[in-house]
C-alpha cells in the first residue's frame, strides 16, 4: 500500500505542479495509465513472490476505526 500511494502521490503532484505552472499537465491520460499499469504490475510482483507467512494468521484483525495510514508510513510517502 505504501509503494501505491507514492507513486499515486507523485503522480498526482507532478500534474498538478505542472498544471499550476504552465496551465498544460506534463503527462496525457494515456501516459497515466501506462504508470499506474507498471506500477501495479510491479507491486503484485512484490506480493507474489513474498514468502507465506503463517504468523499472520494469528494476528487479531483491524477495527473499523483504525488508520490505513500510520505515521511512519506517511513519512515516508511524503519523504
Amino acid at each position: 500500500m505504501q509503494f501505491q500511494l507514492t507513486i499515486n502521490f507523485v503522480a498526482i503532484f507532478i500534474v498538478f505542479l505542472g498544471g499550476a505552472t504552465s496551465g498544460d499537465s506534463p503527462l496525457t491520460a494515456v501516459q497515466m495509465l501506462w504508470l499506474n499499469l507498471i506500477m501495479d504490475t510491479m507491486a503484485a510482483l512484490a506480493l507474489a513472490t513474498e514468502p507465506p507467512n503463517i504468523a499472520l494468521l494469528d494476528q487479531p484483525p483491524y477495527g473499523k476505526t483504525d488508520s490505513i495510514m500510520t505515521a511512519v508510513m506517511f513519512r515516508n510517502i511524503v519523504g
